[in-house]
């Protein structure tokens, strides 16, 4: 069995953990590749391997991977997509960051995590991804999202118009600061920030959220997510920003555009004892208030 470990820059404080991770890894003998970036934190930082250590750092060097394992907030794990893409390699979050909705693992679970992965003691959510085409493939082969595509405007001077189509047919024109294109994975993320309404995961959506719209009447819209969204955007300046996750370009003010739903989705780990409203519940500190 082989997982490939993805990383960043972790607080000292997780230091410990880490090196229990990798320790109950080689307990179990589980050979690990290792993000090269991260390989060199964690060895700059002590962290000690008891086996051979391979590197990666492309997605063409996950083959024969068969566990994704992200170490660090949701957004380290929303990095990992560009990684896996259509490969259909399972990843399972550990929580050093903040929040923690897409890592739902707490260090105190790791032990728990990795028998259950060794196990298959665990459920598989398939999660829905948004790609966005432009004529001159503007993002390469890394035109997709797993929580947002966001247009906004380029600086803080003017608002943009967006003029919105839905299969080709005339929805509105969004005067705003911009638009959040998000899956029910992220209607939890940016799109709840700017009042939007949080889905299942299960749910077959789109969310179509403003920031901070000129016109009080314009509200949050959900789409089935088989519809095809097209834009064109009418601005005082000669560009706007796209953003995917937590990816950006400028992008010309002439670029029309469409986002769709991808014909892939991705496989999230969830252990058996983790539901989505027990993560509501203690994520949004729901039921806090002592009269409940």
């Amino acid at each position: 069995m082989k997982y490939a470990i993805y990383g960043k820059n972790v607080s000292e404080k997780y230091l410990s953990s880490i090196q229990f991770f990798f320790d109950e890894l080689d307990r179990n003998n589980i050979s690990v590749t290792i993000y090269s970036s991260f390989y060199q934190f964690l060895k700059e930082n002590s962290i000690r391997f008891s086996q051979s250590i391979t590197e990666f750092s492309f997605h063409s060097d996950l083959n024969g991977t068969d566990y994704l394992i992200s170490i660090g907030g949701d957004g380290t794990f929303l990095e990992t997509i560009t990684l896996v893409r259509d490969s259909n390699i399972p990843i399972l979050g550990i929580n050093t960051g903040r929040l923690g909705f897409l890592s739902s693992v707490t260090t105190d679970e790791i032990a728990q995590a990795i028998k259950s992965l060794i196990n298959g003691a665990y459920e598989i959510d398939k999660r829905t991804m948004l790609s966005i085409e432009t004529e001159n493939n503007l993002f390469g082969n890394d035109n997709f999202a797993l929580n947002e595509i966001t247009l906004q405007r380029s600086d803080s001077s003017t608002m943009i118009t967006i003029h919105t189509y839905l299969d080709g047919e005339f929805l509105n024109s969004y005067w705003a600061d911009g638009l959040i294109i998000s899956t029910p994975t992220g209607s939890t993320a940016y799109s709840l920030s700017c009042n939007g309404p949080i889905l299942f995961p299960s749910s077959e959506s789109i969310i179509l959220t403003p920031i901070a719209p000129h016109n009080l009447n314009v509200r949050p819209l959900i789409i089935p997510d088989n519809k095809v969204l097209s834009f064109q955007i009418e601005a005082r300046t000669d560009s706007f920003l796209v953003a995917l996750d937590s990816r950006f370009k400028s992008v010309p003010i002439n670029t029309s555009f469409k986002i769709k739903k991808t014909p892939h989705t991705i496989r999230l780990v969830r252990l058996k004892n983790h539901t989505f409203l027990e993560t509501l519940r203690n994520k949004l500190m729901w039921g806090i208030d002592k009269r409940n």
